[in-house]
């Protein structure tokens, strides 16, 4: 893993990525590294949790391994789980061979080749990694608290193979969309950052920085129109990602700039739900990309 010395560094190495970040996560990201802490990212969908995983696995150049959660997942989906039909053909096969010895084939059936790792040991196997334990929210009380365990000592303990530690430690990151609150014992675990929606500059500047093809006054029209529909009172207000989105689809359909007609007829891009393109429909386009729409960005 390519070390970071300082949050300025860790700042420069992510930007490097084309991924931006204020001072607080800046300072967030080194500390996780300096005391092998998890970041607990919390905020609306869309606004770049996620997308902070994959930049910092590319500034360490180190793998990411992801954990997506979900209702009901378990222990064995996260951590382990063991190759039940490579295990029963092994099983058959030693009984052709006239194997009797229960013992060496219950120490055989129970070796690390039938083992097969899930995300949370793949990442305490893997030296480097970044850990995305994505969504957390949509997971029970009972995972919540079993993946606790897991990261106070980042170790785990396989009955049949005994307890198995991170050399070194991966570096996690835990999003939530705040869909319910999360325990605090997790949380006092972890750094926090609260991810807001960015203000016009600076989303216009991630925009820049991730569609560099997109033309500069088309970029500043979608970041003006994305501002306005979130202050509307919507369902799901766009996130960043719903705002490249955006921009990618018309710079696909050849557009420079964009009409009120143009905007109206992409909403989809941008919104996901009946009420909210109902409402959007309403809006004074024309107004909105009049100020910045008037001249080159």
């Amino acid at each position: 893993m390519t070390p970071i010395d300082s949050p300025e560094q860790a700042r420069a190495r992510l930007e490097q990525t084309g991924y931006l970040v204020d001072d607080g996560l800046a300072v967030a990201c080194f500390l996780a590294l300096r005391l092998h802490r998890p970041v607990f990212c919390e905020g609306d969908a869309g606004v770049g949790k996620t997308a902070l995983a994959t930049a910092l696995a590319q500034a360490l150049h180190a793998p990411l391994i992801r954990l997506q959660c979900h209702e009901g997942i378990d222990a064995s989906q996260a951590l382990y789980d063991w190759d039940f039909p490579r295990q029963l053909l092994h099983l058959r096969a030693a009984e052709a061979a006239g194997v009797r010895d229960a013992d060496r084939l219950e120490r055989e059936l129970y070796d690390r080749r039938f083992l097969v790792a899930r995300p949370l040991l793949r990442a305490l196997q893997t030296q480097p990694s970044v850990l995305l334990v994505d969504e957390i929210d949509r997971a029970d009380d009972e995972f919540e608290a079993f993946l606790l365990e897991v990261l106070s000592e980042y170790q785990v303990t396989i009955p049949e193979l005994g307890t198995l530690r991170a050399e070194v430690p991966p570096v996690v990151v835990l999003t939530s969309n705040r869909t319910r609150e999360v325990h605090d014992a997790l949380k006092r675990r972890c750094l926090y950052h609260w991810f807001d929606h960015p203000g016009f500059a600076r989303e216009l500047a991630i925009v820049r920085r991730r569609l560099p093809g997109v033309s500069a006054r088309l970029a500043e029209q979608v970041t003006a129109l994305v501002q306005a529909l979130r202050a509307e009172d919507l369902l799901k207000p766009p996130g960043v990602a719903e705002t490249l989105d955006w921009a990618r689809a018309l710079d696909a359909l050849g557009a420079d700039e964009v009409d009120a007609e143009l905007a109206v007829a992409t909403l989809g891009s941008v919104l996901k739900y009946r009420e909210d393109t109902h409402r959007a429909r309403g809006l004074d386009f024309a107004a909105i990309l009049g100020p910045r729409g008037a001249g080159p960005a």
